[in-house]
């Protein structure tokens, strides 16, 4: 039986309708049940006042806002976030389950808006305080075939970031292979065109190795 005591702090990404949130809520429900201590939370947003950002960014009305504006927003909503839920969750000793976090920044703001990762890291560090995720989990799959599932949803709403350009989303596809690259240590890949059950099942795998480790 393995530890279920210890603070593991675990970040899900991926490009738009990667099924992302998908698996970490069935990560979620498998933690419930092995009564594992954990908060599961989610980018831009997660408390209050950072949810209020997260409802300027993504609303579709705000088509001039402007990339450093963007990046700004983010990076504001992550600190409350983060002082309010995630580092007192994991002062705790609770696994912390994360929908994007400080690479979705990297990825969206610093590569496909051209901003500059350094520059997007450098506000997002003062943000988090430079801690970073023990795991992350990158959820593989090709940005076409993820926004052809979001138009087929019927639960998910589209926000502003849906709306921008294919070549935008293959930029943020191409941004997070960049970053992957960068820190193999932190990141495990999981393809995620394969059924919802099997990406679970890698998921979950991936979880333990870590957390044991």
């Amino acid at each position: 039986m393995i530890d279920v005591k210890k603070s593991f702090f675990i970040t899900f990404e991926g490009p738009d309708g990667s099924g992302k949130s998908t698996i970490l809520n069935k990560v979620a429900t498998y933690l419930e049940n092995h009564d594992f201590d954990f908060v599961k939370t989610r980018e831009p947003g997660g408390s209050l006042i950072a949810e209020e950002i997260r409802d300027i960014i993504l609303d579709p009305k705000n088509t001039k806002l402007a990339p450093s504006t963007e990046a700004l927003l983010y990076a504001a909503s992550r600190a409350q976030h983060f002082e309010e839920i995630i580092k007192p969750a994991l002062d705790e000793g609770k696994i912390v389950l994360c929908d994007r976090f400080l690479d979705s920044s990297l990825v969206y703001q610093g590569i496909a808006r051209n901003l500059g990762v350094d520059e997007v890291l450098n506000i997002n560090r003062f943000a988090i305080k430079d801690v970073l995720p023990d795991l992350t989990i990158f959820f593989d799959i090709d940005p076409i075939v993820g926004l052809e599932r979001i138009q087929k949803s019927e639960v998910r709403e589209v926000n502003r970031l849906d709306m921008e350009s294919v070549k935008f989303h293959q930029e943020v596809y191409d941004g997070y292979l960049q970053i992957v690259e960068s820190d193999r240590a932190r990141f495990a890949v999981v393809d995620a065109t394969q059924s919802i059950e099997k990406v679970f099942e890698d998921t979950i795998a991936i979880i333990k190795e870590r957390y044991d480790g």
